[in-house]
C-alpha cells in the first residue's frame, strides 16, 4: 500500500500590514516565526505563489503537500498561534486535495501527468 499524499491549497489575501512592512523585515518575520514551524513538522512542505497581479481577491496562494495530516494541523495550529494568520495574512479559504485521486480509486493511470496508479 501506498501512502496518500495530500495538497492543500490556501488562499491569502494579504493585508495593509504585511504591504507596510519593508520587505527585510518580511523575509525577517518569515524566517523568525514561520520557518520554526515547518522544521518542527518535516513531513509538511510548503510552496507560496504571488497571485495578486492577476486577481484582485487572492493575493497568495500557499500549497502544502503531506503524507501526514497530524502534522499539517499541527504547522495550522502553530501559524493561528503568531501574527502570520488574520493580522499579516487573511485566511479565505483551504481547499484539500488528492492529486489523481479518481485514477488510484479505479486503479487506472491517470488522465494527465506521468504519475502511475497501481
Amino acid at each position: 500500500m501506498t501512502t496518500q499524499t495530500y495538497t492543500l491549497f490556501m488562499l491569502l489575501k494579504t493585508t495593509r500590514r504585511w504591504l507596510d512592512l519593508e520587505p527585510k523585515d518580511r523575509f525577517a518575520f518569515i524566517k523568525e516565526n514561520v520557518n520554526p514551524i515547518l522544521e518542527a513538522h518535516p513531513t509538511v512542505s510548503m510552496r507560496f505563489f504571488d497571485t495578486e497581479s492577476y486577481t484582485a481577491p487572492i493575493s497568495d496562494i500557499v500549497v502544502w503537500k503531506t503524507s501526514d495530516l497530524v502534522a499539517y494541523h499541527g504547522v495550522i495550529k502553530g501559524l493561528r498561534d503568531t501574527i502570520f494568520w488574520d493580522h499579516y495574512f487573511e485566511v479565505l479559504e483551504i481547499i484539500p486535495a488528492v492529486e489523481d485521486g479518481y485514477a488510484a480509486y479505479y486503479a487506472m493511470n491517470p488522465l494527465t501527468g506521468s504519475a502511475q496508479a497501481g
